[in-house]
């Protein structure tokens, strides 16, 4: 893993981009990549690099070029079947200096153009400079799993991993927050590509290919949806050869993610299904020697020692845990907020930043983890949820049917069944858009927007459009031949897994100290086979993942299969009612809140003191803990990115440093 940046001009006349800018750039990115550090430059464009060394140590330095230094890339993630692409291109005639997934790329973009992408099977963020034709490719990886920002400002196009590089690089570049971020972030918990919170900023989607030529730009994918639309499409065997199928599917995705790297993998441990199956896996593929890592929590409800425990033991595996408080996600939140980049209406990130960080203390810079499960094989109650309503609405008068919402939500202390009543006012909305785009949402999204009411009345004002409509306007041609699940899934993915999951939750907590995650489901051909198959082999009756339990069974104790499931989740606004967020008063007093224009100051307040005064109480609605944590961490980020601007350091030491504006060769200098 790794972090990149860099700037080129759309148009001639401008001056050639600074070293110290290519600086400043790699040195805000010092966390992503603290082994190595690199730059490139010509008259038109600059790059810079920050390496975490995984493949190929010695020799995978960059940016690096093909062979006449015509094709320059940086490049943050892991091909992970590059040696399988390498052969095929050294069977094409391709020459290689090194053996590290790095060149594969620039090779196979010589030899296959945009459509070399769809080769791949990894998680990438790829910019390539083509200075045969002054060219920049810019490209990501089918689920978002590495994240990358666009910016223009003054006729030269910025990117980088993360948008601090950017504000970083040039001063000039304006800093904002832009209205129609915030009111997504309120909506779908994050901003879905390309929105982002900030103006002017946006981020390549998820499997997006472009191709920036002068003042043009060509757009293209490495991958689309490809859920059924038929009965006579998709997986054609029965539910047993689905187990087979996806066992097997699982065990080359994590072989291919264990054993494809030249420094130790560990695992994490939850405690649940995804990550133990894919920690029992991964030790199958080592074979011995295998470390675990897991997240404990003071809070009895949040925890689950006691499956991390057993399959720990299960596995044999050299086992490490953290245990976190509700003054620890207080203490650590502004940093959480400075990687994550965005507004969070939820603390979860916050004790995955103190996992990672135990993670780097070991000595460990790679770990699998089962991210990605839910999504592709149907784990969420949000599914089951949309199941029953779909099933009620097509009797709405029945008492019964509605019975059916009792099983959901087990693991919550309040959960929004126990009262049936209320539950079935609720969740009985909407009944009669039951075919509609978007019904399995709904009730979620519309939850989130009451969040609006703290809004000022400036952003209120500013405010345009419905984030909704937007989104559904965009939807694939196929999403109506798709099944209601299918359809489900891929909202979920499209609006929460890249953005949140794998950003706020992921990539950002993971790169903060500098570790690598490597997710299984989301292996290419996991996902490929996960999309074709039938919904009932995903979710059958209300059983979600249910192919996925019989293929984990021999691997993960049966106590792990029959356990009921808990999502993992965080203690949230109470986190904020004691010693340990002495930090509020500066970030959201009412001159501050005032400043940032976000939220209405006196509902903000009010809001805030009610959390300290139900510290005792121990209870809080699930729309207000929303609200704290929204409005914390907005001025949080607001404070560190827009009244400040963020810096990149000090100079990194370079080990690749390539200056064609220079007397000396076009040849890297390596020190």
């Amino acid at each position: 893993m790794c972090g990149i940046a860099g700037f080129v001009a759309r148009r001639d006349g401008l001056p050639p981009p600074e070293r110290a800018q290519l600086l400043e750039m790699a040195g805000a990115l010092r966390h992503r990549g603290p082994d190595e550090f690199g730059i490139y430059r010509d008259s038109r464009a600059g790059l810079a690099h920050a390496r975490l060394s995984i493949i190929d140590l010695s020799a995978g330095q960059q940016p690096m070029s093909n062979e006449d230094g015509t094709l320059w890339v940086v490049f943050n993630g892991e091909i992970f079947n590059y040696v399988e692409l390498r052969a095929e291109l050294i069977a094409l005639g391709h020459r290689f200096r090194t053996r590290s997934d790095t060149e594969v790329i620039v090779h196979a973009y010589e030899a296959w153009g945009m459509d070399a992408f769809r080769r791949f099977n990894g998680q990438w963020a790829v910019a390539l400079w083509n200075t045969a034709d002054a060219s920049l490719v810019l490209a990501r990886d089918p689920f978002g799993v590495r994240p990358l920002y666009i910016c223009e400002h003054g006729g030269r196009l910025y990117f980088a991993s993360e948008v601090k590089a950017i504000f970083a690089a040039e001063p000039g570049i304006q800093r904002a927050f832009d209205p129609r971020g915030i009111d997504q972030v309120l909506t779908f918990w994050t901003t879905v590509p390309p929105q982002t919170v900030f103006a002017g900023v946006t981020e390549l989607e998820p499997g997006g290919v472009r191709v920036y030529r002068g003042d043009s730009v060509a757009t293209g994918r490495a991958y689309e949806p490809a859920f059924p639309s038929s009965d006579t499409e998709g997986f054609r065997g029965s539910l047993e050869d689905a187990v087979v199928a996806v066992r097997t599917a699982l065990e080359d995705a994590t072989s291919l993610r264990m054993l494809r790297a030249d420094v130790p993998v560990g695992s994490y441990l939850s405690g649940g299904l995804d990550s133990s199956l894919v920690a029992a896996l991964g030790l199958r593929a080592k074979g011995a020697q295998f470390t675990t890592f897991s997240l404990r929590f003071a809070d009895a409800e949040y925890d689950e020692t006691e499956f991390q425990h057993l399959m720990a033991s299960h596995l044999g595996s050299a086992h490490h845990e953290v245990l976190v408080s509700r003054g620890d996600i207080a203490r650590i939140f502004p940093q959480v907020v400075h990687h994550t980049e965005r507004p969070v209406l939820r603390t979860a990130a916050a004790p995955l930043f103190l996992l990672s960080k135990l993670v780097h203390d070991a000595g460990i810079k790679v770990v699998l983890t089962g991210e990605g499960a839910d999504e592709m094989f149907a784990g969420y109650d949000l599914f089951r949820e949309a199941k029953v309503r779909r099933f009620w609405a097509r009797n709405p008068a029945s008492t019964w049917r509605p019975g059916l919402l009792d099983r959901l939500y087990p693991y919550l202390a309040r959960s929004p069944v126990a009262q049936q009543a209320m539950a079935r006012q609720f969740f009985g909305q909407q009944l009669d858009r039951a075919d509609a785009p978007g019904f399995g949402h709904d009730l979620r999204w519309r939850s989130a927007t009451s969040l609006r009411r703290l809004l000022s009345a400036d952003m209120q004002a500013r405010r345009s459009g419905d984030v909704v409509e937007d989104l559904l306007a965009t939807l694939p041609e196929k999403f109506p031949s798709w099944s209601p699940l299918a359809q489900d899934q891929y909202l979920e993915v499209r609006t929460l897994l890249a953005g949140y999951l794998l950003s706020s939750q992921g990539d950002r907590m993971l790169m903060a100290n500098s570790v690598e995650g490597r997710f299984p489901f989301l292996d290419r051909n996991v996902a490929a086979l996960a999309e074709s198959l039938p919904a009932a082999y995903k979710l059958r009756v209300l059983d979600e993942k249910h192919v996925v339990k019989r293929a984990a069974r021999g691997l993960v104790p049966e106590a792990v299969l029959a356990r009921k499931k808990q999502p993992y989740r965080a203690p949230d606004a109470l986190s904020f009612a004691g010693p340990e967020a002495d930090w509020i008063e500066d970030v959201a007093s009412d001159a501050a809140l005032e400043q940032a224009g976000v939220f209405n100051v006196a509902a903000a307040r009010r809001l805030l003191a009610k959390c300290r005064a139900r510290v005792e109480q121990g209870q809080f609605s699930n729309t207000d803990n929303m609200a704290v944590v929204g409005i914390l961490s907005t001025q949080v980020l607001y404070d560190q990115f827009i009244r400040q601007r963020p810096a990149g350091g000090a100079a990194p030491r370079l080990t690749t440093d390539v200056d064609r504006l220079s007397a000396g060769s076009p040849a890297a200098v390596v020190s």
